[in-house]
Parts: C-alpha cells; sequence; structure tokens
C-alpha cells in the first residue's frame, strides 16, 4: 500500500523530464509562478516538496499547450480551467488538489499542512544536498559528476537555485544519452560569453562606487539577456544547416526577444 503512492507521484524535476522534450523553455520557476497564480496546486510531500499526480501533470500540460498554441493570457487559462476546461483525462478522475493531499503521503497529517519553510519558495532560497537531490529527482552519483565537471558549484555546504535548474536540465539530457562529460564545451562557451560580458563592464566598475557597480549589473544582465535568445538562433541555424527540421515550433517560439530588458525578460518568462 505504502509503495504505490510513492510510484505515482512525481517530483518537479520528474516532471520537467516529461514535459522539456514537448516544451524546451519549462524551468522550475515557471511551474512555481504557476503554482503562485493558482493554475496548479500539486500536494505536498511531509517534508514540504511538491508532488504531482498524473492529473497534475495533465493540466500542466493543457496550460502550457494552450499558452503556446492559442496566445491566451493566464487569466484566460484560468477561467477555463475554472470551468472545467482541462483535458478529459485529467478533468474526469480528479477531485481538488486539496482534497488528494491525504492520499499523497504516509501518516496522518496531510502534507499541504507541511510548513511553508519546509521548501524553498523564494528564487534565492538555498538548498542542502539532500534538498537540492530530492527536488532535481537526482542520485548522489550523478551530483557528484556534475560538480566534478564543474557544472553545479556549492556556496559553502549549500546550493542555489542555479545549481537546481542545471541539476534538473542536466537530468533531462540524460534521456537523450547526453552525459556530464558532454557538457564540458558547453560551460567552455559561458565561460567565454561571461568575460566578453566582464570586458564591455569593466570601464564602469573602475568608477569604484556604488552606484556604477549596480550600471555595471544591469548592463551586465542586459547582454546576458541578449546573449541568450542570440544563442538559441545560431543553434536553430546550424541545425537547418544540416538538415534538421523545426520540431514544430512555431515562428514566434523561435523568433529572438533583443529588445527586452532582463527584468521585463523575467517576467515574460514567468508570466508567458
Amino acid at each position: 500500500m505504502n509503495a504505490q503512492p510513492a510510484q505515482a507521484y512525481l517530483g518537479i524535476g520528474e516532471v520537467l523530464a516529461q514535459l522539456r522534450a514537448e516544451f524546451p523553455d519549462i524551468r522550475v520557476s515557471k511551474i512555481r509562478f504557476l503554482e503562485s497564480e493558482g493554475l496548479i496546486e500539486p500536494a505536498r510531500s511531509p517534508s514540504g516538496y511538491r508532488r504531482f499526480g498524473p492529473a497534475d501533470v495533465e493540466r500542466l500540460r493543457y496550460i502550457l499547450t494552450t499558452q503556446r498554441d492559442q496566445y491566451l493570457p493566464l487569466r484566460v487559462i484560468k477561467d477555463r480551467l475554472a470551468r472545467g476546461g482541462q483535458p478529459a483525462a485529467a478533468a474526469a478522475p480528479r477531485p481538488s488538489p486539496r482534497s488528494q493531499a491525504p492520499a499523497r503521503q504516509v501518516g496522518p497529517t496531510p502534507a499541504s499542512a507541511a510548513p511553508a519553510s519546509a521548501a524553498p519558495q523564494r528564487p534565492d532560497a538555498m538548498l542542502s544536498r539532500r534538498e537540492l537531490l530530492e527536488a532535481a529527482g537526482i542520485t548522489d552519483v550523478q551530483l557528484a559528476e556534475l560538480e566534478t565537471y564543474g557544472l553545479v558549484r556549492r556556496v559553502g555546504r549549500q546550493y542555489g537555485q542555479d545549481a537546481l535548474e542545471v541539476a534538473v536540465t542536466v537530468a533531462a539530457l540524460a534521456g537523450y544519452g547526453v552525459e556530464a562529460r558532454h557538457l564540458r564545451t558547453v560551460l567552455a562557451a559561458v565561460e567565454r560569453e561571461t568575460s566578453l560580458i566582464e570586458r564591455v563592464v569593466a570601464p564602469t566598475l573602475q568608477q569604484r562606487n556604488l552606484a556604477a557597480r549596480e550600471q555595471a549589473g544591469r548592463t551586465a544582465h542586459q547582454i546576458a539577456a541578449l546573449l541568450l535568445p542570440l544563442h538559441r538562433a545560431l543553434i536553430e541555424a546550424a541545425l537547418a544547416e544540416a538538415g534538421l527540421p523545426a520540431g514544430g515550433r512555431s515562428a514566434a517560439d523561435r523568433a529572438p526577444r533583443a529588445a527586452d530588458p532582463p527584468v521585463a525578460a523575467r517576467d515574460r518568462e514567468a508570466s508567458a
């Protein structure tokens, strides 16, 4: 009896691995944002981590598909969901997520009653090694490999949200046979691009005052926000030259968004 819930419900890293082939841009931050907006409501484990059932995954897939194919704002999608507009596969067996919570954990206390502080919520929240392993759905050996190749770095004994994003993404890539050692070229490219940004902002930093340092930080993130769509466009152009199809992504998905400042880009990513 106790083994069934453990197999039926997925961690956030496992959900990303399932959806990333269909939605390459899906991230942990996007799922958290959809939860904060009330579009999804996964249960919680006793330690406070999100646990997604099959109906939760189908609901999330419906939201992402509707956004991508119909360009609807979240408030419209939320209204549709409230009226039972999700796919039948998600709607038929799905009671409200709160009513499912007791079945998602062992013991008398509902998972939803776990203290909010037990699960990292803030974008800057730090994670212990155990928390990172559980949230990303990877093993200790896999995490050690990521650290060996410099893909994940610790801050003392803890890990930042960037480490979680990397771990989840590399876990998804492993499903295609891509190993951590294969990603050294990606890390080298990041280091070269970071050096480029540092050279651009170096004159501002030479002013050696707080305002100049803040301006340098804003400029650095603005350049990074421009490099990301450029990187994607160049990869897609190279794949097209190699005769590989675009995989069904729309022109809107592929178009670079060069004019967006970094804050607006992050806000749009969360609300897109």
